[in-house]
């Protein structure tokens, strides 16, 4: 697996469906009934375009799809995104493909004028590697719903904002 720069599509295909099948199972993270959830995504962007509401980034590697983002803006709000799934195939992780995706995705949404992203994820010990991953990109834990999933089974919400000030070069203040 090479950790060159990647290329990343914005546009679902009809293939895709199976391969956000294989990826979201392959990471042996989800339950069946969550990698359903992943696949709809992608059948509702092919049947309804841009109006699902919903945007990707993919990455190939030949015929295999190995990490994808999931996002879109949330309802009812004027510039907050949520990201509904990342995954990287496990023959691609530890080669910077989350960290390259969150940074696509993070660019994308500040060009769709989003200013904060939310993410959801599981409380459960399994996912302790994912909230590390979250909060070394940035994101800060902002609420735990206790016993959301299930019993034991906490929802955390994680969110970072967009629009944190960056000196231009030769500025000597905030921009």
């Amino acid at each position: 697996m090479s950790s060159g720069s990647p290329s990343f599509r914005t546009q679902v295909v009809p293939d895709d469906v199976e391969r956000v099948r294989h990826l979201v199972t392959d990471t042996r993270f989800f339950h069946d009934h969550e990698v359903e959830i992943a696949v709809e995504l992608v059948e509702e962007t092919l049947l309804k375009g841009v109006s699902a509401g919903y945007h990707f980034l993919l990455a190939d590697d030949g015929p295999r799809l190995v990490a994808y983002a999931c996002f879109g803006p949330i309802p009812c709000t004027t510039s907050s995104f949520d990201l509904y799934w990342i995954a990287v195939a496990p023959t691609a992780q530890r080669f910077g493909w989350g960290r390259r995706l969150m940074s696509a995705m993070e660019q994308r949404v500040r060009e769709l004028n989003g200013t904060q992203v939310f993410i959801d994820t599981s409380g459960r010990d399994q996912y302790s590697p994912t909230r590390s991953f979250y909060e070394r990109c940035g994101y800060k834990l902002v609420a735990r719903l206790h016993d959301f999933y299930a019993p034991n089974d906490d929802k955390l919400i994680y969110a970072r904002s967009l629009v944190e000030l960056e000196p231009v070069a030769g500025s000597l203040g905030r921009v």
